[in-house]
């Protein structure tokens, strides 16, 4: 499993930036992916996390929607496009703030369900890309 993140940068607050994860490697089938992020001295926290389902298609959508937390709802948004062998996962951020600086990682996980954005509950981590707003 290989996940590579890109994206990031430096913003002015209240700016835009798209991160991209580019994953592969791995079944798409049945597997949950999130972002995280970690800043200097401090642990790791979900930002958001969504589901796929088998074939791309989702028959519980309500129960499986994507999960925020909540410092980001309203601001942030995840997706992903998915091709044959690989996926790419994104996070469109808006309205960014000086309290998102931190690093930036995708990580994925084979599930029946979605999972909430909880950092144990992710097996595969990317490296990270460096969000910094000042």
């Amino acid at each position: 499993v290989q996940l590579v993140e890109s994206g990031g940068g430096s913003v002015q607050p209240g700016g835009s930036l798209r991160l991209s994860c580019v994953a592969s490697g791995y079944s798409i089938r049945n597997y949950c992916v999130g972002w995280f992020r970690q800043a200097p001295g401090k642990e790791r926290e979900g930002v958001a996390a969504m589901y796929r389902g088998p074939d791309g298609t989702d028959p519980y959508e309500f129960l499986n929607r994507p999960r925020y937390v909540d410092s980001v709802k309203g601001r942030f948004t995840i997706s992903q496009d998915r091709a044959q062998d690989q996926s790419v996962l994104y996070l469109q951020m808006t309205g960014l703030r000086p309290d998102d600086t931190a690093m930036h990682s995708c990580a994925a996980q084979y599930c029946s369900g979605v999972l909430e954005p909880i950092p144990d509950k992710f097996s595969y981590w990317g490296q990270g890309t460096q969000v910094t707003v000042s």
